[in-house]
């Protein structure tokens, strides 16, 4: 009989320290119920998330001061990522046009610039190594101007080369000119001239 009340003692026990720390952690954390104000417990206010700048907020470093003309037509256009897109596109155009990627290239280019790279990779010393691309910046926007639905971007890159085999290294500065057809939706943009 003694042993079956021990447990009974356990139990009272355990339920006790269950009850203190539900109420201590009630007191401490609170309780939500969903119709609070906007204030936290310091009386500090709750601001509601920044809203996404308007074009006519949007500050430009004045190497990008060009890309106004692109937030004035492109709804939901934004500098950062055109930005990280076109040195991507570098990249992979390069490196494609490196190992000779001929279908790869015909997605993301025009077909004059297409001809170009395809004309330039069957003429080209096979016996010469491409170079790599140690380093990539966007020196500035040259240009942004529009003809009838399209817009073009001209951007000025500047890269650090070298060989494979670790020797001469070269600074590169090239011009690459992208277009979008601003009357779709299609987020894509292609490179039209080099």
């Amino acid at each position: 009989m003694f042993y079956g009340d021990l447990h009974f003692i356990d139990i009272l026990l355990f339920a006790g320290v269950a009850a203190f720390l539900f109420y201590r952690l009630r007191n401490v954390l609170g309780k939500r119920t969903g119709f609070e104000n906007k204030k936290n417990h310091n009386n500090i206010e709750v601001l509601p998330k920044e809203e996404k700048n308007t074009k006519e907020d949007i500050e430009l470093d004045k190497n990008f001061e060009e890309l106004q003309t692109a937030y004035k037509h492109i709804p939901g256009f934004d500098h950062y990522i055109f930005l990280q897109g076109a040195k991507n596109a570098f990249e992979t155009i390069v490196g494609m046009f490196n190992s000779n990627n001929k279908s790869g290239l015909k997605k993301l280019v025009n077909k004059n610039v297409y001809k170009n790279f395809c004309d330039a990779i069957d003429s080209k010393d096979q016996n010469t190594s491409p170079k790599e691309i140690l380093s990539l910046n966007i020196e500035s926007i040259k240009k942004v101007w529009l003809e009838g639905s399209k817009i073009f971007v001209t951007v000025l890159y500047t890269s650090k080369q070298i060989d494979p085999n670790g020797e001469n290294e070269i600074t590169k500065k090239d011009m690459w000119t992208f277009e979008k057809n601003i009357s779709t939706s299609d987020p894509s943009w292609m490179l039209s001239a080099t």
